[in-house]
């Protein structure tokens, strides 16, 4: 057996399959930092400050709205899971509200999928839905997430390649070539679901994936996402030199991927550390202006509002509680005027 072999062969019965993705998302997040460092360690305070304060309030006001609509977005990522799971008797409401408080809380803590889970595990599960339900939730919206990264970097690199080579330093025909490939199999999974149901899982756990029209509507509910986020990013940024949309879309969706998989709280570091290596172009204290809005609006804003809703519902669904425990105690308690009676004739 050969070294490389054995260490990973030690790598996988000593430390397991999870340490090593732990153990990755460290290094990812450790060489984020250094890079921002090396990049921002002589960033003057006063230069992100006067890039805020130059910042057109409309452009402000509009990446607002788009971050609003993205996340309006989201909502449909659990909408749309419940209804290929078969439990479309879940309003959209309780969707709402459970897409909207797990991806503002996912987004914030890291590890997506346990912090996610964790909190539509507590909205559902008061209608009735197991964990094994839950799980199948977070499997189909994950899979609308990732089909509409699919479909937007592939289209994005096709058009723009030199964007991406501006993350991850590839030839721009390679990129392309990446592009393309990425497109084909979007083109052949559509193809493959649409010939015939497709189930994802055993016997006893599975999931009998969305197919033809069902499953383009599901693209395009990732597309209109990430489109959203890229465009409100687009709204924030330096009005010179120019960048065109299709650009910046194909590295900011890189960026958050990069983010996303480091499991760094709102991918932090490593989605900004991405931003500012693929556009040196800009200078460093208007992209870290660019990027405080964006993350003001994006994540600690959402997440504020998830957190306050989410105790809203803790406190009202106490109340209830106590209404009911109340009303069964009452219900239980013989009658004062019987029981008097009953001591009477004692």
């Amino acid at each position: 057996m050969s070294v490389p072999s054995r260490v990973w062969r030690f790598l996988r019965e000593k430390v397991g399959l999870h340490g090593l993705g732990f153990i990755a998302s460290l290094v990812v997040i450790g060489f984020a930092i250094t890079v921002l460092y090396r990049m921002l360690h002589k960033l003057n305070f006063a230069d992100v400050v006067a890039a805020l304060q130059a910042k057109d309030p409309l452009h402000v006001a509009i990446a607002f709205v788009l971050v609003a609509c993205a996340y309006i977005t989201l909502t449909f990522y659990d909408w749309f899971a419940l209804r290929t799971i078969g439990k479309s008797e879940v309003p959209y409401r309780v969707a709402a509200l459970s897409g909207f408080c797990s991806y503002s809380v996912g987004h914030n803590v890291g590890f997506t999928v346990f912090t996610g889970g964790s909190v539509r595990y507590r909205i559902y599960s008061a209608w009735g839905l197991n964990a094994v339900d839950v799980a199948k939730i977070c499997f189909v919206a994950g899979l609308t997430f990732w089909l509409g990264n699919v479909a937007v970097l592939g289209l994005g690199i096709l058009i723009h390649p030199d964007a991406a080579t501006a993350v991850d330093q590839l030839p721009p025909f390679v990129n392309r070539l990446l592009g393309v490939a990425a497109l084909a199999a979007l083109v052949g999974y559509v193809v493959w679901v649409s010939a015939a149901p497709r189930k994802i899982g055993r016997a006893s756990w599975f999931v009998t994936l969305p197919a033809g029209k069902t499953t383009l509507l599901q693209i395009g509910i990732g597309i209109l996402d990430l489109s959203l986020c890229a465009a409100a990013m687009y709204m924030l940024m330096p009005a010179s030199p120019y960048i065109d949309p299709i650009s910046l879309s194909v590295i900011f969706v890189t960026a958050t991927l990069l983010g996303f998989a480091s499991h760094a709280p709102g991918g932090l570091g490593v989605f900004d550390a991405a931003l500012l290596v693929a556009l040196p172009q800009f200078e460093a204290g208007e992209m870290v202006g660019a990027l405080l809005v964006f993350r003001l609006f994006y994540y600690i804003v959402p997440f504020a509002l998830a957190l306050t809703l989410l105790g809203g519902r803790e406190i009202y669904l106490g109340g209830r509680r106590r209404a009911a425990g109340a009303a069964e105690t009452a219900a239980a308690a013989p009658p004062v005027a019987e029981s008097k009676r009953v001591t009477a004739a004692e």
